[in-house]
């Protein structure tokens, strides 16, 4: 019986991202135990007591051997139990729960932003091949590429909320009042990340709309006297969107590592922002758990990035077949 070669290779890169996400939980558990001196003195301080060291050490199993300690953790991960929060006092995944929802809702907004004006600019740049508006966006283009998303955030942060005073400085939105006031606050965290993401799909999609728009049928198309918006956006947009919706699925791989730094900077209660205060209070489960989720979260947006660009690229499904 022969097996369907794209059902194969989706099975394949699934095996694949489990066992990468195996691998992923062995570094971030050996990463925290291998570190040097006592995990009870480094996450208590100086000021510890015996008593309270002990406590701690018999709460965190510290006597057991580092491979007995991994088997439990990874089976409580298994069964949806990723420990308790040294400083809360609560189970872990409630607090990535929480704070993962809203780290997609960013991530989701600036990819609806993204992919339009990401194409459209690409779009606009290929229609102005060589004039002004191309050289001006192609500045503009090595620029966000070149400039940390770090940077951006907090220029936007000085100049558009602190010197003009038009949007919120932090992106509190558990303070918000209404959507409005949500969204609001979303909007400078959301350019942020634009900023680094738009660069590499315009240049992509210009360069393929060029090619696209030197080819006989998009010449046949216009010597058919059909007007240049049908041109580019019917006959040639369609063909030219396989390295932009590449770069896209690059990009929003890429937005799971960023957004970290952008809710920093923008204070944004993601799980970003919970990573951080958790390595800043030396809460070993939550940075475990933490770490996990957003290693999983990126292995699987890589996954489901290979598996939309294998059914879009028709060139792929054709070599597989």
């Amino acid at each position: 019986m022969r097996v369907d070669p794209i059902f194969r290779l989706i099975v394949t890169r699934m095996t694949l991202s489990f066992v990468s996400l195996f691998a992923v939980s062995l570094i971030i558990f050996a990463s925290i135990a291998l570190l040097p001196g006592d995990t009870a003195e480094r996450i208590l301080g100086r000021d510890a007591t015996k008593q309270s060291l002990e406590a701690l050490r018999l709460q965190l199993h510290l006597s057991d051997p580092a491979p007995v300690r991994y088997g439990r953790w990874l089976s409580g991960v298994v069964q949806g139990d990723f420990g308790r929060s040294l400083v809360a006092d609560r189970p872990v995944l409630p607090y990535i729960e929480s704070y993962l929802g809203r780290t997609l809702v960013l991530g989701g907004l600036a990819l609806l932003v993204h992919i339009p004006l990401s194409i459209g600019l690409g779009l606009l740049a290929a229609a102005k091949r060589d004039g002004p508006v191309d050289i001006g966006m192609s500045i503009a283009v090595l620029i966000g590429m070149s400039v940390p998303e770090f940077v951006v955030g907090i220029f936007l942060v000085v100049f558009l909320a602190t010197d003009l005073r038009l949007l919120p400085p932090l992106a509190l939105i558990d303070q918000a009042r209404s959507v409005w006031d949500a969204l609001a606050m979303l909007i400078l965290p959301i350019v942020t990340l634009n900023f680094a993401m738009t660069a590499y799909v315009v240049r992509q999609t210009r360069s393929s709309m060029i090619d696209v728009l030197r080819s006989d049928y998009v010449r046949m198309a216009q010597l058919r006297g059909l007007s240049r918006s049908r041109v580019l956006l019917v006959h040639a947009l369609p063909n030219a969107l396989a390295p932009a919706i590449n770069a896209i699925a690059l990009n929003a791989s890429w937005l799971v590592g960023g957004i970290v730094v952008v809710e920093v900077v923008f204070n944004y209660p993601g799980l970003g922002r919970l990573l951080v205060d958790s390595i800043r209070f030396r809460d070993v489960p939550m940075i475990q758990g933490t770490a996990l989720v957003l290693s999983a979260t990126y292995i699987g947006v890589n996954l489901v990035a290979d598996v939309l660009t294998l059914l879009l690229n028709p060139k792929l499904r054709t070599r597989l077949a």
